[in-house]
């Protein structure tokens, strides 16, 4: 695993035992809250705000978004198995 996958997994920590349901949506909301620190840090950069921290923002937003899509993909991917399979 490589170091940007492990902070991608750390920023989308979800705490286990809970439904598979309750697991995804909890992981979307994650997603959607860097989301919305993304636009408050682009906000405030508008207005004379820290660079750095609009780009950190920017970086871990990206890296939120394109995990949750991997993890889409591979989902998909194990469905289509599924559905392949003879019963």
């Amino acid at each position: 695993m490589n170091a940007g996958t492990a902070s991608q997994t750390k920023a989308l920590k979800i705490e286990s035992g809970g439904s598979f349901d309750s697991v995804i949506n909890e992981a979307i909301s994650k997603v959607s809250q860097v989301q919305e620190d993304v636009e408050k840090a682009v906000s405030e950069l508008s207005s004379g705000g820290d660079i750095t921290s609009a780009v950190l923002a920017i970086e871990k937003a990206d890296m939120s978004f394109q995990l949750m899509v991997e993890i889409r993909n591979k989902l998909l991917s194990t469905y289509e198995e599924i559905m392949r399979m003879q019963v």
